[in-house]
């Protein structure tokens, strides 16, 4: 069995793919929880890196969680309900923590079902580029659960308290058009394009300064849930060490000798 999460870097992007075709991407085992994280770990770490999609190997985005898993009682789904929520504690909750760690900007390419726990990653993402063929579910109370993983807090800052509120209570799912209305996505492509148009508009952000990009994700990333001044506060930190950047320097010299 090869990486539950393939890595391949292209200049100043990564494209990472859920690799578990088999369970249908899902995501609630260890090894790609750890995956995400090491992946998160070293992206932040390579100052090279500036953009990042997230994609699913074969026709799924993710499903999930593991239902064959649930329905047999394995691993978490087997044990009481205090080790139960030990276990969401250490893990599927382990991705929301570490996405939003993730400083640089992430490109969903939903490239076909994004469903419950998999609809929440998608979410966890800066943006969205969905396949005509993608559809999206909040689904969990469909089998009598509820969102685990975030989803609750991740859905709303995207499309509103009420839609939010429609896909988890209905647990239906929307297709790739309604997900583009509701603001979901922020574009629909033909599926065989997908890959090339999410690359692009990674490139459009790879080409910016990679430190002005970190310090951006991270005051909007504030925006959410601080305070108008504490969002004054860290601009006002952080602009001067932008000011100081080489990158800056090179773009404003260049920007002297452009014709007007």
């Amino acid at each position: 069995m090869g990486s539950p999460l393939n890595v391949a870097t292209a200049g100043h992007i990564q494209i990472w793919t859920i690799n578990r075709p088999d369970v249908g991407n899902a995501i609630t085992g260890l090894d790609i929880i750890e995956a995400l994280e090491e992946a998160v770990y070293a992206a932040n770490a390579d100052t090279e890196v500036r953009a990042v999609i997230l994609t699913g190997a074969g026709r799924i985005f993710s499903a999930g969680g593991n239902v064959k898993d649930m329905a047999d009682r394995q691993g978490m789904f087997g044990v009481d309900e205090r080790a139960q929520r030990r276990a969401y504690v250490a893990g599927i909750q382990r991705i929301p923590r570490a996405m939003q760690r993730l400083e640089v900007p992430i490109i969903a390419a939903v490239n076909g079902a994004a469903i419950g726990a998999g609809l929440d990653l998608a979410m966890m993402c800066d943006l969205r580029v969905a396949s005509d063929r993608a559809k999206f579910a909040e689904s969990f109370v469909s089998i009598g659960l509820i969102p685990g993983d975030g989803g609750t807090w991740f859905l709303p800052r995207a499309i509103g308290w009420e839609r939010a509120a429609e896909m988890t209570f209905t647990g239906e799912p929307i297709d790739a058009a309604t997900a583009l209305e509701w603001g979901l996505v922020s574009r629909v492509v033909p599926h065989d394009t997908l890959m090339a148009e999410a690359e692009r508009l990674a490139e459009r952000i790879a080409k910016n300064p990679g430190e002005a990009l970190r310090m951006a994700k991270r005051l909007l990333q504030e925006s959410q849930a601080g305070s108008l001044e504490s969002v004054l506060g860290m601009a006002a930190a952080m602009q001067p060490l932008a000011h100081r950047d080489p990158e800056h320097a090179d773009r404003i010299a260049k920007w002297r000798t452009e014709p007007r």
